[in-house]
């Protein structure tokens, strides 16, 4: 009776769970079907190095607005309160206060209390640094616009290098499935001829290890698919447990315009080294305005009230006296010498675009070598194309009629096994060509300064 119950309550259980594995199959969201273009604005919207090349561009205005602030006036108040408990004396000559000559009288001087509030106005009239700053702040506003430019160029590359590598991968795995899918066909037919004593064991177990590896194969690349996916997410800024599936058709061969090399000079890694070079120069004529004179205003108007007693809220009744006073001064500061340390700041500035000067012509050099080799590789890879796709084809050709063969009696199964292996061979050869060519494509495009096309 116990065992009855028992297996009753397990019974429950199974069920139990079974109707939760469905229905967190059921819960699980669709795959979404991602194309190139997909997946490249949404990596320009979500992806963490794109935001914040954004936010560059916007902080570049606040600190054009901060630079903007050192020509315009800076007016402050201020105020205070002082209470003195020992106010300081003061060696007076005593004929002031009705004494002898030569007398000294030590009188104190002030009260125990003072509170002062006033308003202080300070503007620059000429400051070299400061019209230096201002031309400076708009070049880096320039510069942040061309990094974002580049950082987005970046995105795009990273994106659509790991969307091709995720493609080819998964066709490398259909591969593996379809050839599971026949081995296995194979090994039921040898199984079944064995059982009628018709087939050899050795046969049957040549099957069932050749089954295995691809089997162990297919679970190697699933798992690398799985992997590439992730890393496709990741330079996408999306969710890691998002699932989604690529299209057949972004794998096809579109022909490319090969012409003389680009102007590097419309690239975005150019600009930004030009922009970069216009801030070290404004940087060295920072430098030297240091050896400037420069000319400033302040004014101030002030409130102050002194007596025994704290000031606040007393009047002259209460021993408490106010009074107002005001200054305006013109300051000029002329630099004579300052120990050959400015000097040394304006050599280390130009030492700085000189340094940039040689980044610019590298740059230059680099950007030349990666359009002749992008080009190069598109020639190779076409012709690798072709190629590899009449083996593929020839591949599978070969192991149709092998396996009608073997069914037939006519062909060894030595010759099944290598005519599977030599079909999957090719078949990779071929996708991995593909891929080679998509590369090449990638920075092809990039060589002519053209990434942008590929999210439109």
């Amino acid at each position: 009776m116990n065992s009855l119950i028992t297996r009753k309550g397990l019974l429950a259980l199974l069920m139990v769970l079974s109707a939760a594995v469905g229905l967190r199959g059921q819960n699980r969201p669709a795959a979404q079907t991602i194309t190139l273009k997909d997946a490249i604005n949404y990596a320009l919207q979500n992806k963490a190095d794109a935001a914040k090349a954004k936010l560059d561009v916007e902080n570049s205005e606040y600190k054009i607005q901060e630079v903007r602030s050192q020509a315009l006036p800076n007016i402050s108040a201020n105020g205070g309160l002082t209470y003195n408990p020992i106010l300081q004396l003061s060696a007076l000559p005593g004929q002031v206060f009705g004494g002898p000559v030569g007398s000294v009288i030590l009188a104190p001087l002030g009260q125990k209390w003072n509170s002062t509030a006033g308003i202080s106005l300070t503007q620059k009239i000429f400051d070299q640094s400061v019209f230096t700053g201002l031309k400076a702040a708009k070049s880096t506003r320039e510069f942040y616009q061309v990094n974002a430019q580049l950082t987005e160029q970046q995105v795009i590359e990273r994106v659509a290098t790991n969307y091709y590598q995720v493609y080819v991968q998964r066709e490398n795995l259909k591969t593996l499935n379809e050839t599971y899918a026949n081995t296995e066909k194979t090994r039921n037919i040898i199984k079944g001829q064995f059982d009628a004593g018709l087939a050899r064991k050795i046969d049957l177990d040549r099957m069932n290890v050749n089954l295995r590896n691809i089997e162990t194969q297919r679970t190697q690349l699933k798992n690398a698919v799985e992997l590439q996916e992730n890393a496709l997410k990741f330079y996408m800024g999306m969710p890691i447990d998002t699932p989604i599936t690529l299209p057949d058709t972004d794998m096809n061969i579109k022909p490319l315009a090969i012409e003389e090399a680009p102007d590097v000079t419309n690239r975005a890694e150019y600009q930004l080294l030009q922009k970069q070079k216009q801030l070290y120069y404004y940087n060295k004529k920072a430098q030297e305005a240091a050896y400037y004179p420069s000319l400033s205003v302040t004014a101030g108007y002030n409130y102050i009230g002194q007596g025994p007693e704290m000031p606040w809220f007393k009047k002259s009744a209460d021993n408490v006296y106010w009074s107002d006073f005001s200054s305006i001064s013109l300051n000029l500061h002329v630099p004579i010498f300052t120990g050959f340390g400015t000097r040394a700041k304006v050599r280390q500035a130009d030492i700085e675009l000189k340094k940039n000067e040689q980044d610019i012509k590298d740059t230059k050099l680099s950007l030349d070598l990666a359009y002749q080799n992008a080009k190069v590789q598109i020639q190779n890879s076409l012709s690798t194309i072709d190629l590899q796709k009449e083996n593929a084809k020839l591949a599978k050709e070969v192991l149709e009629n092998t396996q009608n063969n073997y069914k037939q009696g006519l062909a060894t199964l030595t010759d099944l096994l290598d005519s599977e292996n030599s079909y999957i061979q090719a078949q990779n050869n071929y996708t991995s060509a593909l891929l080679d060519y998509k590369l090449a494509e990638v920075q092809l495009i990039k060589a002519k300064g053209e990434l942008e096309t590929l999210k439109k």
